[in-house]
């Protein structure tokens, strides 16, 4: 492949977006479970209700919403410096520090070696704006297919750790999707001072998390 960025239409638009997003894209989302472990050790989740409904608060008062805004900010503008500053003071944890800047570092990594895309290194959402933007794909298809490889993360992370079935994993996600729309929505347009959460559980959760004695995720 050529030096520096290729054109748009050699990168697949949307279907290049839904690869990054994908478990094919090595950005170790897989190893990462954002305090849901210590959740799931606590008792705070036990099944595929207390899972769903964890998650959502996530979404919706977490860093769901959070990611979604930083990163249609990011997409849309052209110094991403101020975006991925926020983006790091937002980071409530020093494992959550380390989840979005490693996986920034890994996407920028795959999009450099393996799509001809140079972006700024920054924090995940940002990385994907970034990359988005090149090619072209509107943010308001970014978007709720960033959401739903949210929460399908988290839900693969739950269907290891309670354990419960893919099929009422499945069963989660699609329940999940309405929200996942609806934040979306109103992240497109939404400034950064729209910025802000209240999920202090799942704060709480990815800070003990750090002294967990056994972990199988990273976070």
């Amino acid at each position: 492949m050529a030096d520096g960025p290729v054109t748009a239409p050699a990168q697949g638009g949307l279907p290049a977006v839904v690869a990054w997003l994908s478990p094919a894209c090595p950005v170790g989302a897989f190893s990462f479970s954002h305090g849901l472990e210590w959740a799931v050790g606590s008792g705070a989740v036990t099944d595929a209700a207390t899972l769903q409904a964890w998650i959502a608060d996530l979404l919706e008062h977490g860093a769901g919403r959070g990611d979604a805004i930083l990163l249609a900010y990011a997409q849309r503008s052209a110094d991403v410096s101020e975006v991925a500053a926020l983006a790091r003071a937002l980071a409530p944890s020093a494992e959550r520090a380390l989840e979005t800047e490693e996986m920034g570092a890994s996407l920028a990594s795959a999009l450099r070696e393996g799509w001809g895309i140079a972006v700024d290194p920054a924090p995940y959402p940002v990385v994907l704006g970034q990359a988005a933007a090149v090619v072209q794909v509107p943010v308001a298809s970014v978007l709720p297919l960033f959401l739903h490889a949210f929460a399908g993360n988290l839900v693969s992370a739950g269907i290891r750790l309670i354990p419960i079935g893919q099929t009422d994993g499945q069963k989660v996600l699609a329940a999940l999707m309405p929200l996942c729309h609806r934040i979306a929505a109103e992240a497109e347009t939404a400034p950064l001072d729209a910025l802000g959460g209240c999920a202090f559980a799942v704060d709480i959760a990815s800070m003990r998390h750090e002294t967990q004695q056994v972990r199988l995720f990273r976070s």
